[in-house]
């Protein structure tokens, strides 16, 4: 990344300003605005999450607001109420209270007298949630957003379910909150009153994964703030952007093909980081971008920035599988809008070990004939990943060889041309299984001569809702279904001389949690298919091949290293009482805020176990440890948080401890059964 000094306007910036609520809560915002804006009012934009400003997101904020303000904006970072240095409790994720104070918020900043009236939001996952969801509240100051790595659909499409099947990313990032959402305020800036806010969070607070768990179906829970219900509740301009190893591959096309209001999609390698710091690369100048966006939505510049493609993507060439990269090679392709009129499904049926030619997609599918069996072990899905990669630890899945074993799989004939696919593939299935409640996972691998195997794309579905999330039903054991599994959104060219790879398997842990018991799954082979979007290798690329600038940011804030980080991702098997275990770490070390002589320490832990092929064997932990120092101000939150199942009821075992210095100051314990429905 460029650092840049030389910005058209002068800033200055306001480090703790308090934004009242209606409720007499007070909000804490750091501004950054032209000194200018004094005299000459600019627009200002609006990043609103619960990562704490003042120390874990101030290095990431310091590169891009400063930056944004330079460009004649008042950039504005809120916490979230009941987070960083906000008063009150988070209690959940996206909850009418927490939009209701961003609504408050943008109409007190319109209110500003540096401020002319307009606002902008932005942000990445929780900052591009509130975004989106805010603008289907249409509050009269919000002109446009920039969002990235969000998505539009809670239940179907987040961390939490996929397919209706129960993710591990449910727990692990109800872990992350449980820790994020007890930390304390700073005392330099909040005062004596530090402590008693920091117990009304501890004394108010319990794991997320508790409510979570209690709504395994679609129903109003995940609904709320769900801009997929009504897509026309959105009326302002939206530029959405994600990466194709994220999690949230899918919801940018999504938007472009249902929003009513100018909308432009990008879609990069990266993994779950905003566009200007993307892993793996290359990395963009996605802040030039926000400059162009903002200056022709929040100004009025005609700038042009609506011409071109749509949607500009990644289009990702063959690589070695690995868990990391530090670059995927490739290129920019563009399409005038979404759906594509490049992109025409082809349909394979799917035979005896092959995917067969294509056929038309159109065609109603011929006759099932043999059946091909899978009842697939616990150990496939060991080397899957995780859900939404970070790339840190590496978290990408590995060579599927090994997966493979325990699957069902189709090739297709080796290559003799290029193939290239962008949007979402998928299967269908005629298919019967051996118990009332069963899960297939399918997944789309690039197959090198030499025989490695990586993962392209992948989809889950909890086939007692192959009809419906919100009504689901068992299965008749050996009762014929047809089952549609959609695969998450990608694009990808297969060079010449490899082959296509369709694996299904009947589990996937611990990407996902398994069925109360193993499943035999019968396929039958012809009526069963796989439909792919392809991009036909001679269509125009509509882009330059370098569309974006270098990746500019301000200098980051000043940081020391205090102690290392680690990261850690161990598979391990016990061939004596076949315990297997997935074991990471993610400890980023302590570092100290020089500005304000602060240490601050985080150290997540994450175990994912089971037993042979026993499927009430299966358990997930995630251990926190949030620490911060100054002088005599010493505090530590430790969380754990356990679930486990029998076939009948998960089980939640969680706790939670607060220190000051070595002394235990607070302590918590929950002990709670939530039944399966159907899960």
């Amino acid at each position: 990344m460029r650092y840049v000094t030389n910005l058209p306007y002068e800033t200055k910036e306001e480090e703790h300003v308090t934004i009242p609520m209606s409720d007499g809560v007070r909000l804490s915002a750091h501004i950054w605005r032209p000194t200018s804006s004094d005299q000459e009012p600019v627009p200002a934009v609006l990043e609103y999450i619960p990562y704490r400003k003042r120390d874990l997101t101030a290095v990431r904020d310091s590169i891009h607001h400063p930056y944004l303000a330079g460009h004649g904006y008042a950039c504005v970072r809120v916490d979230l109420r009941g987070t960083g240095d906000s008063e009150g409790v988070l209690r959940d994720e996206y909850l009418e209270r927490e939009q209701a104070d961003a609504e408050e918020v943008l109409a007190w900043l319109a209110e500003q007298p540096w401020c002319d009236g307009g606002t902008g939001m932005m942000g990445i996952s929780w900052g591009a949630f509130a975004a989106l969801q805010v603008a289907a509240r249409r509050p009269p100051s919000l002109k446009a957003i920039a969002i990235a790595s969000f998505t539009d659909d809670r239940h179907a499409d987040d961390m939490h379910y996929m397919g209706g099947a129960l993710l591990s990313d449910n727990l692990a990032e109800a872990g992350t909150m449980f820790a994020y959402g007890t930390c304390p305020p700073d005392p330099a800036v909040v005062g004596e009153r530090w402590r008693e806010m920091w117990h009304e969070r501890l004394e108010n607070t319990e794991p997320w994964v508790l409510e979570w768990l209690r709504h395994q179906r679609r129903d109003d829970y995940w609904r709320h703030a769900s801009v997929c219900e009504d897509y026309a509740s959105v009326r302002c301009p939206v530029l959405a952007s994600s990466g194709w190893a994220d999690g949230y591959s899918n919801a940018v096309t999504r938007l472009l093909g249902n929003l009513d209001v100018p909308r432009k999609g990008l879609i990069g390698p990266w993994s779950h980081k905003f566009p200007h710091l993307g892993e793996p690369g290359p990395a963009i100048g996605y802040l030039q971008e926000l400059v162009r966006w903002w200056d022709h939505w929040l100004k009025g510049v005609d700038n042009g920035v609506m011409d071109g493609p749509m949607l500009r993507a990644w289009m990702q060439d063959s690589v070695p599988p690995s868990t990391s990269y530090e670059e995927r090679p490739g290129r920019w392709v563009g399409e005038p809008h979404w759906p594509s009129p490049h992109i025409r499904p082809e349909t394979h049926p799917l035979t005896r070990h092959t995917i067969g030619p294509a056929q038309d997609a159109t065609a109603a599918p011929s006759e099932g004939g043999a059946a091909m069996t899978v009842r697939s072990p616990l150990s496939v899905g060991q080397f899957a990943g995780k859900w939404a990669s970070y790339n840190a630890p590496p978290d990408l899945p590995y060579d599927q060889r090994e997966e493979d074993g325990g699957s069902l799989v189709f090739d297709s004939e080796p290559l003799t041309e290029p193939v290239e696919i962008l949007g979402s593939p998928s299967v269908e299935l005629d298919l019967s299984v051996s118990e009332p409640v069963a899960l297939v996972a399918a997944r789309l691998s690039d197959v090198s001569p030499d025989g490695a195997a990586t993962r392209v794309s992948y989809g889950i579905l909890n086939l007692t809702r192959r009809d419906s999330t919100e009504s689901p039903e068992p299965l008749e054991p050996g009762r014929r279904y047809r089952a549609t599994i959609p695969l998450n959104g990608v694009a990808q060219a297969f060079p010449p001389g490899h082959r296509i790879r369709l694996s299904l398997s009947t589990s996937y842990w611990p990407l996902a949690w398994p069925a109360p018991k193993p499943a035999l799954l019968s396929v039958h082979e012809h009526s069963s298919t796989l439909t792919l979007p392809v991009r036909p290798v001679a269509e125009p690329d509509e882009v330059p091949s370098s569309p974006f600038g270098e990746p500019e940011g301000t200098p980051p804030l000043a940081m020391t290293q205090v102690t290392p980080p680690e990261e850690r991702w161990d598979v391990k098997r016990d061939l004596i009482d076949y315990r297997s275990e997935l074991d990471i770490v993610k400890d980023r070390g302590t570092v100290r805020f020089e500005d304000i002589g602060l240490e601050a320490g985080r150290r997540a832990r994450e175990r994912y176990t089971a037993v042979a092929d026993d499927f009430t064997s299966v358990g997930g932990e995630t251990t926190w440890t949030m620490r911060f120092r100054r002088d005599d101000w010493d505090v530590r939150v430790v969380t754990h948080t356990r679930l486990t199942c029998d076939e009948t009821d998960f089980f939640v075992d969680a706790t939670l401890d607060a220190y000051e210095a070595d002394r235990r100051v607070f302590s918590r314990t929950w002990n709670e059964k939530v039944p399966r429905d159907l899960l």
